[in-house]
């Protein structure tokens, strides 16, 4: 397993991040906990869940799946740098009720209160912002985050899904309170989308965030999707079935399945492999609903692409160039 630091702090984290999004939805406990071990075995240390995982009328599952697990003793939790979020209302169907959900003080204090004990555990290390979070000053949110670090219920306080100028306004308030601020930020980019290189990533790097990108496949339709249907009779859906819809992005998808099967390579490994070599990226996550499917992440790790590759991903994906100067002057 290779390790780098999270953004600017002293945390070492694998160039992988676990995601758990399906533990419960779609892979039972045992299913779950069996791959939660062979991460840990392969020396992935960095998991990420959320507070609303499980959705629906199950929200909060995953978080009891990984605490059963870290249940278990044996060092888990020991060996695990754990990232969980706050956001999503908790609340269940029909029972709504006020301070359930987003950023206010009251809601942090009882949303970690309540991830500690679904997660059978003391801390949090990183606690992450699900969402920006309108009507709560970042005054607030610091204060909150505050009282939690002097209490030792979380270590470090992460992003996801802020724009630039929110990660600054963040880390301008903490820096203003004395404090570390945000260390990481988790987006969605990949291959196909690429909007946050022109923002949130340089901002991320400035500020010293470390950058997690979320749905490294795009939904699946960077894992082969093409091929699948071809050769398995396998339709897509979701979004990958939005996308291949598109004729001009099908063409698109289809030249980058041609490439890497030109240079014989398996287009969700070499997607993975393209994040890494990404500037700011500490790891991308990877969601694996099979032992079989976190194996063909791993094989990640070890792929090195060419700069003939490189190249010609960047030709069929273009990014959106640099800020200001691919809008500006």
């Amino acid at each position: 397993m290779k390790y780098t630091q999270l953004g600017r702090t002293g945390l070492k984290v694998s160039r992988l991040v676990l995601g758990t999004m399906n533990f419960g939805p779609q892979t039972d406990e045992p299913t779950s906990h069996s791959i939660m071990d062979s991460a840990l075995d392969a020396g992935l240390n960095f998991f990420d869940t959320a507070n609303v995982y499980g959705w629906g009328e199950n929200k909060g599952r995953t978080e009891e799946i990984i605490g059963t697990w870290f249940a278990q003793g044996g060092g888990r939790r020991e060996k695990t740098v754990l990232a969980t979020k706050v956001y999503g209302s908790m609340s269940r169907e029909g029972e709504t009720w006020p301070n359930e959900d987003r950023l206010s003080a009251l809601n942090i204090r009882r949303a970690v209160e309540a991830s500690l004990k679904r997660l059978q555990t003391d801390h949090i290390d990183v606690y992450q912002f699900h969402h920006i979070d309108r009507r709560t000053p970042f005054e607030e949110i610091w204060q909150a985050v505050d009282v939690l670090i002097q209490q030792g219920k979380i270590l470090y306080a992460g992003s996801s899904n802020f724009p630039g100028y929110k990660i600054a306004q963040a880390n301008e308030t903490a820096a203003r309170r004395g404090m570390v601020g945000l260390v990481s930020e988790q987006c969605l980019y990949n291959l196909a989308e690429r909007r946050a290189e022109m923002e949130v990533i340089p901002a991320a790097q400035d500020y010293g965030l470390g950058v997690i990108p979320w749905s490294p496949l795009h939904g699946g339709v960077l894992g082969g999707v093409i091929k699948k249907e071809v050769e398995g009779g396998r339709r897509a859906s979701g979004r990958a079935a939005d996308a291949l819809a598109n004729s001009s992005v099908r063409a698109q998808i289809q030249a980058y399945e041609d490439l890497l099967e030109k240079h014989g390579l398996e287009p969700g490994e070499a997607a993975l492999a393209w994040l890494l070599t990404r500037p700011g990226v500490t790891g991308p996550i990877v969601g694996p609903r099979t032992a079989e499917q976190l194996d063909g992440a791993l094989r990640a790790l070890e792929l090195e692409l060419s700069e003939e590759v490189l190249a010609a991903l960047d030709e069929i994906f273009p990014g959106p160039g640099p800020s200001p100067e691919a809008f500006a002057w």
